[in-house]
């Protein structure tokens, strides 16, 4: 259905890198959402729209929520000793992660019953507000990204990209 641009090549060694790697298949993720709907009324609900169903119910129930751990319990933690003004922008992004894992719970609901043959679309309200809130979050967080990159020392970035590569068992 839709071609993923190559993703760039970074190493946990590089979290803040790979913080933004999971921001930009977050971004392609919703943008396949978006044309999904137009793309089933179409071509109905195919090998192709099944596959890439498969692929975004994959990244949001696993990897998604990894990254939000990543934040709150490492990264976010660190930046703030370093730059407390950044706690305001943090609270608000955790408040951000309770809505984001509540919108996906309603969006995989239905992206499950479409694979299951339940439905015949997807909830286009549903995915506009899904994306919604994904676009205001990232403008909010990736700011705090490059903070991090000013203030965070590299040995600081190592022990982070550690424990998000332990997270993962990589």
């Amino acid at each position: 259905m839709l071609n993923l641009s190559p993703q760039q090549f970074v190493t946990w060694d590089e979290p803040i890198e790979m913080l933004y790697a999971c921001h930009g298949k977050v971004k392609n993720f919703c943008r396949q959402l978006q044309i999904l709907p137009d793309y089933i009324e179409q071509n109905g609900c195919n090998e192709a729209v099944k596959n890439d169903v498969k692929q975004i119910l994959n990244y949001f129930n696993q990897s998604a929520p990894l990254h939000h751990d990543d934040e709150e319990k490492d990264f976010f933690p660190a930046l703030i000793k370093q730059v407390p003004t950044a706690q305001a922008d943090v609270d608000l992004l955790e408040q951000q992660h309770v809505a984001l894992h509540k919108n996906w719970d309603e969006l995989s609901t239905q992206l499950v019953a479409l694979l299951n043959g339940e439905r015949e679309n997807v909830d286009r309200e549903l995915i506009k507000r899904f994306v919604s809130g994904y676009d205001s979050h990232i403008a909010i967080e990736e700011p705090l990204f490059e903070l991090g990159r000013e203030h965070l020392a590299e040995s600081e970035l190592q022990s982070i990209g550690k424990i998000m590569a332990d997270r993962r068992k990589v």
